[in-house]
């Protein structure tokens, strides 16, 4: 049975920090507007935004040396570990205004201040993370970071990891990179609490245990184009149509069903690959309170740039805790919660010849991704021995982590690429858009959110109401933190007082 249309001016797929983000964001730019969010499960923030489901890092390109890539010829390039920096200043800036309004509780509900690492073992990695460091502190975005291969310093970053080693192997030479400020994020708990806020708002609708069953455009000569998109409530199975202007589709994994089922037409030749992720958890509280850092290592050969190995410091609902990993898994699933179906209903005529390219040129990830999921525990632990030596198999328990879906576009020489950042697709006529893709994701949130206002709502942007409003939302919103050192340097400031993560 389907209801009446009800009409809405924006309706948000997906109960994720993207788009609870977006949904704050508009809603604070215009508070006439009519916001719908529709999730699947039974409450948000379960699947890609829940804590374990994903790093918890406020990632910035302090200590992630999969944004740095070292050529052939031995040249490091830094473009995007700026341009990931840049843009997560971007959200605590946002994040500090929220705070300051008390939209959000006191910061360190979810977020704390964490420091950022990158440690390396060997003569050659550790000229590589030299190299890297002496080309970042040229920039004022990463001025402040530190660079140590002195085993008395490395002690004081990072006992744990140091612990029962011996400053006299010269067969284990480590090096490694030190930023103060990093931060540890609960994406789960910033959710929530923006949510909340929604919530709280006379013009907001939040429907859970609700899926998208339909999409349609729906044109008439007298209104503007408006979406149609039906939505069934999982546990009465009861449908009703929803009219909306404008619909965002911010649904993790389940992003790429949604927009084929848009059939927009900037949507065409999309593919998705995912990949799953496992975590080893900390069970000794007497561990866990041995180490306050987030210590990133280097990718194996042939890994995704998801599966780069860290050993994190986490703030987890309040309480502390440690994790290794991720180990990267084969799975044919796009959410965690998905179907195993997925990957093979997602295949169309227009992406088939991307899907088979990009399956025929990463035959590798695919045997490591299969690999990674038949380990043992102990072959995982030797691996976490690696950063803790002295790690007790008994201390640690294997966890699911999310789903990640990877972009797949046409690409002339090999029909297919695979891209391992994260896109909004978005239509023309700015009537939807969508978020694909995964890492940095969550960090980037706001930036990636701001885009989407752009795009969609072009005209209303320009108006002089709505560009003060982005100015005091985010200060240096239109102006370049990576060519105005001296605005970064004002809001690095203010955002480090508010957030606690001076």
């Amino acid at each position: 049975m389907t209801a009446t249309t009800k009409q809405v001016d924006v309706l948000l797929v997906g109960g994720g920090i993207m788009s609870a983000t977006l949904g704050v964001l508009l809603h604070q730019l215009d508070a006439s507007l009519h916001i719908m969010m529709a999730e699947q499960l039974p409450d948000v923030a379960m699947e890609s935004s829940a804590a374990l489901n994903n790093a918890g890092t406020g990632h910035a390109g302090y200590c992630e040396l999969n944004y740095t890539p070292q050529a052939a010829d031995g040249s490091i390039n830094i473009k995007r570990a700026l341009e990931i920096n840049a843009a997560f200043e971007v959200s605590l800036q946002y994040w500090s205004y929220l705070v300051e309004t008390d939209v959000l509780p006191s910061p360190d509900t979810f977020i704390n201040k964490t420091p950022h690492v990158s440690l390396v073992w060997g003569d050659k990695n550790s000229a590589f993370l030299k190299q890297r460091f002496e080309l970042l502190t040229q920039h004022h975005l990463f001025d402040s970071m530190q660079f140590s291969d002195d085993f008395a310093q490395l002690q004081a970053w990072m006992p744990l990891i140091m612990a029962n080693r011996n400053a006299s192997d010269s067969a284990e030479q480590l090096a490694a990179t030190y930023v103060a400020h990093g931060s540890d994020v609960d994406f789960g708990a910033l959710t929530q609490h923006m949510v909340n806020y929604l919530k709280s708002t006379p013009n907001f609708t939040l429907l859970n245990n609700t899926k998208v069953k339909a999409l349609s455009k729906i044109k008439d000569r007298t209104k503007d184009n408006t979406w149609h998109v039906k939505l069934q409530d999982k546990t009465t199975k009861r449908c009703q149509t929803i009219s909306a202007k404008f619909v965002f589709i911010g649904a993790g994994g389940g992003a790429l069903p949604l927009l084929q089922k848009a059939n927009i037409d900037e949507s065409q030749g999309y593919g998705g690959f995912p990949v799953s992720g496992q975590w080893l958890i900390c069970n000794n509280p007497e561990v866990v309170k041995q180490h306050s850092t987030k210590v990133y290592g280097k990718a194996a050969v042939g890994a995704p740039p998801m599966s780069v190995p860290h050993l994190d410091s986490r703030t987890i609902n309040g309480q502390p805790a440690l994790l290794f990993g991720p180990f990267a898994g084969f799975t044919t699933k796009f959410l965690k919660t998905g179907s195993k179906f997925d990957l093979a209903k997602s295949l169309k005529v227009n992406n088939i010849k991307a899907m088979i390219g990009v399956g025929r040129h990463n035959m590798d990830l695919t045997k490591y991704l299969i690999k990674e999921s038949t380990q043992t525990h102990e072959q995982r632990m030797q691996i976490l021995r690696d950063f803790l030596p002295q790690a007790v198999s008994g201390d640690w328990t294997l966890e699911h982590a999310g789903q990640r879906v990877q972009i797949i576009k046409n690409c002339e020489d090999q029909w297919g690429k695979l891209e391992f950042g994260t896109e909004i697709v978005a239509a023309k006529d700015g009537t939807l858009a969508a978020l694909l893709g995964a890492s940095p994701g969550a960090s980037t949130s706001v930036q990636a959110m701001l885009g989407v206002i752009e795009r969609c709502f072009s005209q209303k942007i320009q108006s002089s109401h709505w560009q003060s409003k982005l100015k005091q939302l985010v200060p240096s919103y239109g102006e370049s933190l990576i060519t105005n050192a001296n605005l970064l340097k004002t809001v690095r400031a203010r955002t480090k007082q508010t957030l606690k993560l001076g």
